[in-house]
């Protein structure tokens, strides 16, 4: 069954916020109260939002930004809430979990790079113009702690926000990459997949490594070289 329920009819979600961090103030339960019309995926059922409810969503988006790059992605999302000036029952009916959160904020990354991988398609040299854009994904992934491990586990749940964000990343990166193979400078056995999940692997060895700057350069060289044909 359902778990939302008929159209209309409120359900509850609950669950349990780590306050510890961020300033918070220990475990606080949430039990959140939505309609499964507020909470559909189905884009044609979302209503537009009132301009109250986008001043909202945007001082929650702007709040989560400086937490997570302050306090990396584990952030307690009650003090993000507190400090956008709303209830945490506000936040859940904007943002339904972390991975959402996480998702609109780092849309104005992915936004970046998908501009960047546009660009480098023109690169006369398609192996370096696929090593470029991993790097850029590197750093933009550096800017928040713990964002590398997010990503890393959204591969395995298709329902996630940041899931359904990494498929335009897909679709960027395989096209250099289909460059960089048809020049002969990567494996054809290669997937953009694989890839991405070294590269963000490469970017928590990095965060988990900070008196080590040139550690993510370096084994993104080493994996390169094993990938050339």
């Amino acid at each position: 069954m359902d778990p939302s329920g008929p159209p209309g009819v409120p359900f509850v979600r609950g669950g349990i916020l780590d306050g510890s961090r961020y300033g918070g103030r220990g475990q606080v339960d949430v039990m959140v109260v939505a309609t499964s019309q507020e909470t559909a995926e189905d884009p044609a059922t979302v209503r537009p939002m009132r301009a109250d409810a986008r001043r909202n969503h945007a001082r929650l988006v702007a709040e989560a930004r400086a937490a997570f790059a302050a306090y990396g992605a584990d952030a307690s999302l009650e003090d993000v809430a507190r400090r956008a000036g709303v209830g945490i029952g506000t936040l859940y009916r904007h943002f339904p979990n972390r991975h959402a959160l996480l998702g609109a904020v780092f849309a104005d990354a992915v936004s970046d790079l998908l501009a960047r991988a546009r660009e480098l398609l023109d690169d006369p040299q398609p192996c370096t113009a696929l090593v470029t854009w991993l790097r850029a994904i590197i750093t933009h992934a550096g800017e928040y702690r713990g964002l590398s491990r997010a990503l890393m586990s959204a591969t395995r749940d298709d329902a996630s926000a940041l899931a359904r964000c990494s498929g335009p990343m897909h679709e960027a990166g395989s096209a250099l990459l289909a460059r960089a193979q048809s020049a002969g400078a990567v494996r054809p056995d290669v997937s953009i997949g694989d890839l991405l999940q070294l590269t963000n692997a490469i970017a928590l060895a990095a965060e988990e490594t900070p008196e080590e700057p040139e550690l993510a350069d370096r084994l993104l060289t080493l994996t390169l070289r094993g990938l050339k044909a």
